[in-house]
C-alpha cells in the first residue's frame, strides 16, 4: 500500500487484488447467520475497496494496514445490515490481514500507546483503549463503566479528537 501511494500502479492493482480476495472471506464471516444472501457480499466488498480507494490517503503509514482496512470492513458490514434494517454485532477477524509479514507487531509500539494515552484522563484513555484498541463494543464498555453508550461515544470521539490535535500539534 505504501508503494501504491507512492504512485506504483502495479503495486496498487497488486494489493487491491489481495485484499478482495480476503476480504471476500471477511465479509462472508461476518454476514454468516445473519440473513444476509451470499450475492450480496460482492457488493459489500466493493464498497469496501471504493472505501480503501478514496480514503487511501488518510492511513497513517507508521501503523499497520489491517487494522485500518478491518475498520472499514466492519463499518461497510454494519452499514449495509443497517440499510437492510439489521442491527448485529460484526467481528471482523484481524488475523485475516496479516499482510505486513512477522515484523507487523514491531509497528506498535506498547510503551508509543501509553504514552500517546497518558494525556488523557483516566476514563477516557480506558475508553479510547477499550474501544479503539482493544476491540470492544461503545454499549459493552459502557455497561462496564455504568454510563450510557451515547456518553461513550461521546467521549471516545472528544478523546480521540484531542488526541489528534496533540499530535498534529508535535508534528508541527
Amino acid at each position: 500500500m505504501r508503494a501504491a501511494i507512492a504512485g506504483d500502479e502495479n503495486a496498487y492493482h497488486k494489493i487491491l487484488s489481495e485484499l478482495s480476495t480476503v476480504l471476500r472471506g471477511v465479509v462472508r464471516r461476518g454476514f454468516a447467520g445473519v440473513g444476509v444472501p451470499r450475492d450480496d457480499v460482492e457488493d459489500v466488498v466493493q464498497e469496501v475497496l471504493l472505501a480503501i480507494h478514496l480514503k487511501r490517503h488518510t492511513w497513517d503509514q507508521s501503523m499497520p494496514l489491517g487494522p485500518w482496512i478491518s475498520a472499514i470492513a466492519r463499518n461497510k458490514m454494519i452499514d449495509d445490515l443497517r440499510r437492510r434494517g439489521r442491527r448485529h454485532e460484526v467481528s471482523v477477524d484481524l488475523t485475516e490481514f496479516d499482510i505486513e509479514g512477522d515484523d507487523q507487531q514491531a509497528a506498535i509500539d506498547a510503551r508509543d500507546v501509553d504514552r500517546i494515552l497518558d494525556g488523557l484522563s483516566e476514563k477516557n484513555r480506558d475508553i479510547v483503549r477499550s474501544v479503539s484498541i482493544d476491540g470492544h463494543s461503545a454499549r459493552d464498555v459502557a455497561k462496564r463503566l455504568g454510563m450510557t453508550e451515547v456518553a461513550v461515544r461521546v467521549a471516545l470521539h472528544r478523546s480521540l479528537k484531542a488526541l489528534s490535535e496533540t499530535y498534529q500539534e508535535k508534528k508541527t
